[in-house]
């Protein structure tokens, strides 16, 4: 039940994630929301590496191999997701994020040799891309004040995340996690503090921004940051990879809902239309997965035969 729970709250952390934004870019350029959020979460993972004596790298190369991650997995697509909910939903930007998954799909048919597409992928794809359009297309009514732009900027996030967890299951594999999630915050940290010394002139005056504003920056550094990764993390040892995944598919009802209740944002039916739809196609796409997750777990909580 700890773990489920555990599950839940990973769950539920992540879907606010896209509130608290929307809530920090009302005063603050996303760069320096990103700088701010990165720092934070930076320095607690560098006081957990310290305590826990992890070691970061062995050579160069690896530390280079961070670098990257950090950028694509956390840096860049926090920016853009940033920068597009300027003008965006909330819960919207939390539906065409789900669609990172896809992604993963096509990066994977080519970069590894242990993934290819299957034809429930191909028609998860399809179902998912199908989805997309549905949300694109409520462009057409004036009614909506989500830009074609902003939504555009996120599907680049999704690439990005994809991009990152192709990069880690290819040239990282068998890292400890949390060298992973910890060297990749602090080298992405180190990218986007130096982008924002360079670009972000003036630099905000904490003093200036409001509580909801300073707040929601900590929230995202401290908890959706650095405390969800440490769940994500203790979920995958105790169920495994693909089982933990699975939370992906329940953020985006979770930013939907969240977005509705507490940022009194729009809800109609082609919204929930393309969110069924994206999740769908993930989950169509992940269905021998999944499958195969839950059947582990039935088989390790049966009893053993004589």
């Amino acid at each position: 039940m700890l773990n489920l729970g555990l599950f839940g709250l990973l769950g539920l952390i992540w879907g606010s994630s896209f509130l608290l934004i929307k809530i920090g870019v009302r005063e603050l350029d996303a760069i320096s929301l990103v700088a701010g959020r990165m720092f934070i979460a930076a320095m607690a993972f560098s006081i957990l590496l310290i305590a826990t004596r992890q070691v970061l790298a062995r050579k160069p190369s690896d530390l280079l191999k961070l670098a990257v991650v950090g950028v694509l997995n956390s840096a860049l697509p926090f920016v853009l997701i940033s920068w597009s909910e300027k003008s965006l939903d909330s819960g919207l930007t939390g539906v065409l994020n789900a669609t990172t998954p896809l992604f993963s799909l096509v990066l994977a048919h080519f970069a590894l040799a242990d993934d290819r597409i299957t034809t429930n992928k191909l028609v998860g794809l399809i179902i998912g891309f199908f989805g997309v359009i549905v949300l694109a297309s409520r462009q057409i009514d004036g009614a909506h004040e989500n830009p074609l732009l902003a939504q555009l900027a996120v599907l680049g996030a999704g690439l990005c995340y994809a991009l990152g967890a192709v990069f880690v299951r290819r040239y990282l594999r068998g890292s400890a996690p949390l060298v992973v999630a910890g060297g990749a915050n602090i080298f992405g940290t180190i990218a986007i503090v130096t982008v924002a010394l360079i670009m972000v002139n003036p630099l905000p005056n904490p003093a200036a921004l409001s509580g909801d504003v300073i707040l929601s920056v900590l929230v995202l550094g401290v908890v959706n940051t650095f405390f969800a990764y440490l769940i994500f993390y203790h979920i995958i040892a105790v169920w495994g990879a693909s089982r933990a995944t699975m939370v992906t598919y329940i953020v985006p009802p979770i930013s939907l809902f969240i977005g509705v209740v507490f940022g009194n944002e729009r809800l109609d039916l082609l919204l929930l239309l393309g969110a069924a739809l994206i999740v769908s196609g993930v989950l169509f796409a992940n269905r021998m997965q999944i499958q195969a997750a839950f059947a582990t777990r039935r088989n390790a909580t049966q009893p053993a035969g004589d």
